[in-house]
């Protein structure tokens, strides 16, 4: 199943905004503008429905209430609302729809309460909230059907789908020295940032484990050629350690460990991994971030190889301010969201919609040339080869 369409209202950066996602979406803006807040409309219903330990209210709670979660130009609209279209293919026809709104009580006790939970399966609508049990005892308004397994049979697909979203942004320094920070208890289905990626490594199945390593070993040639002979193996305490040769100029040099890869050479091996590991949505956040700026330019034709190799087509989003990433002309002008900050929140345009951007697009210029001005400081932007006025869309 893929998520193709996306409609949100009053979350965060954002007041109003619809998009459609594809195989793959690099989503750019300028700082501050609300990608990691983007990403974290995932994340949100994927804390909503997680079993055991979650659920609507920690995932409000979690996030410092509905007050830090509201749009601060919604104004007197309170209700925060999402709205999910998911196919079984990537251009078929709507098959569920998903749309949660969820309020503060307004008075009393100041409760997050569901507004709005509705759930269409070929347009026909098989769940409506509230309703009248709801109406009866509204405590029921404080839980989604979706987080409720006794609940949510009827679309336990849409259930599924979130509890499968995996967010990856890998830190070495926990890869290498997880001892040393205090939060290391992380159940592995959550390890986002790599306290126990090792260890979900070896955990693998031997056979599968190999076959992943081997591809992105092939994947890695041109980002770092002298690395061969990719492995994991547990050291005498037990502990998982990456294993790979270094063509050096000592003969027999020996065998490196991941204490001794370079930043960035983990952050590949990692987000290429969690590609190959990951069945549903993958949100990758600055992939970019330890890479020299080669590498940054091939990592979307990186990522497209692991992809091609994988039986089952998913999806990815992509954040990014990278000229160097947007330098590879494979990515296509649908395939980029562009979030441009305002005065009533972000807006986020999809770059071959803006006419003259996808004529130079067309024209073979690439995406770093057209669509990165759009990132930098309006002042800036006005001083550039290519300011386009956003007006100009169709």
């Amino acid at each position: 199943m893929f998520l193709t369409h996306l409609k949100i209202k009053n979350w965060r950066n954002f007041k109003s905004a619809g998009v459609y996602l594809g195989e793959r979406t690099f989503i750019t803006g300028p700082n501050a503008c609300g990608k990691s807040n983007f990403l974290d409309v995932f994340r949100f219903m994927r804390d909503i429905a997680k079993q055991p330990g979650g659920g609507l209210q920690k995932a409000v709670s979690d996030r410092g209430g509905l007050s830090k979660i509201r749009c601060l130009s919604a104004r007197q609209d309170p209700v925060v609302e999402l709205e999910f279209h998911f196919s079984d293919s990537l251009k078929g026809q709507v098959e569920w729809k998903y749309i949660i709104g969820i309020q503060y009580e307004g008075k009393g006790r100041q409760r997050t309460l569901i507004s709005k939970e509705e759930v269409y399966k070929n347009d026909k609508q098989i769940l409506k909230r509230p309703d009248q049990k709801d109406i009866k005892d509204d405590w029921r308004l404080t839980q989604t059907h979706l987080e409720q397994i006794n609940s949510n049979k009827e679309f336990r697909d849409i259930y599924d789908y979130f509890m499968d979203v995996r967010y990856f942004h890998m830190i070495p320094q926990l890869l290498r020295h997880p001892e040393t920070f205090f939060n290391t208890n992380v159940p592995s289905d959550e390890d986002a940032f790599g306290f126990h990626f090792l260890e979900g490594i070896i955990e693998t199945s031997a056979k599968i484990r190999e076959a992943r390593l081997k591809k992105i070993e092939k994947a890695l040639v041109t980002a770092v050629p002298q690395l061969k002979d990719l492995a994991i193996n547990r050291d005498a305490r037990g502990v998982p350690h990456l294993e790979a040769l270094y063509e050096h100029w000592r003969p027999k040099a020996g065998k490196q460990k991941e204490d001794q890869f370079s930043d960035g050479t983990l952050r590949l091996i990692g987000f290429l991994w969690s590609i190959l590991e990951s069945s549903s949505l993958l949100l990758l956040e600055e992939p970019e971030l330890s890479l020299n700026t080669f590498i940054v330019r091939k990592i979307p034709s990186l990522i497209a190889s692991i992809l091609n190799s994988k039986k089952k087509k998913q999806q990815l989003i992509i954040s990014t301010h990278s000229p160097d990433l947007f330098s590879d002309k494979g990515i296509g002008g649908e395939e980029i969201l562009l979030f441009k900050p305002g005065k009533e929140g972000t807006e986020i345009v999809r770059s071959s919609e803006v006419k003259e951007i996808r004529a130079l697009l067309e024209s073979g210029f690439a995406p770093s040339e057209v669509v990165i001005p759009y990132t930098d400081p309006e002042r800036y932007v006005q001083r550039t080869l290519f300011e386009i006025p956003w007006g100009n869309s169709e």
